[in-house]
């Protein structure tokens, strides 16, 4: 049996980009920031290899000197771009609930910042979904510890709980602790295929389908239960 047929023990989100369409609204959030402090302008792609570290990390390594002060500036910028994001991505919700009632255990693990991931979790209000949220370091990346603090709370085999996620550095991570990595190319800003090649088990360009493939995994689990 392949690691994408498994009965699910767990299923791990990611926040921008896989559940919420909020890529778009941090990166114009943070351009208009930094713009206040710099006449350097970054495209969506230059801000995307940046990502590792949280907001105010990457802000510490652009802005020296101005990051706090830029960095309140985002977190207002964004707080105000969000009012047009009041909602997860059309048939997220369905795929949340069905989890929830099926008492599959769920987790969120995103490298935003806390400050950023409770404007968001408050606007789209998701947070009574997940048992444990694990939000980025302004260091860099802490994904992979995050996933494996999840495991062990949970106290699960790592190979039957699914890490979704849209971003490249999400399929490592999860391939890095011997989760199922499924990749989330249903946002603009995802490339299905560099998903595919960095790892991914399996990729979904639609949310209904990533439904499909939850729903046949929880009924083999519910039939495993059955038999014991």
């Amino acid at each position: 049996m392949t690691s994408t047929e498994r009965a699910l023990e767990g299923v791990i989100f990611d926040l921008d980009g896989t559940v919420t369409d909020t890529l778009s609204i941090a990166f114009s959030a943070f351009r208009a920031a930094v713009a206040e402090f710099t006449p350097d302008q970054f495209t969506d792609k230059q801000l995307m290899r940046f990502f590792g570290p949280t907001e105010d990390g990457i802000l510490r390594r652009i802005l020296p000197h101005d990051w706090e002060r830029c960095f309140e500036r985002y977190l207002d910028e964004y707080a105000s771009r969000h009012v047009s994001c009041s909602a997860p991505f059309p048939g997220m919700t369905s795929v949340l609930d069905f989890l929830k009632g099926q008492r599959i255990p769920m987790a969120l693990v995103t490298g935003k910042a806390p400050r950023a991931v409770a404007i968001t979790l408050k606007q789209v209000d998701i947070a009574h979904y997940f048992d444990m949220i694990e939000m980025g370091s302004p260091e860099g990346s802490v994904k992979p510890q995050a996933l494996s603090k999840v495991i062990d709370k949970w106290r699960v085999n790592a190979s039957c709980v699914a890490y979704v996620g849209d971003a490249i550095s999400d399929a490592q991570a999860a391939n890095k602790i011997g989760l199922i990595a499924v990749g989330a190319a249903w946002a603009n800003t995802a490339d299905a295929a560099a998903l595919k090649a960095s790892g991914a088990d399996i990729v979904f360009t639609r949310v209904g389908d990533l439904f499909d493939w939850l729903r046949a995994r929880t009924k083999r689990h519910e039939s495993f239960r059955s038999i014991r």
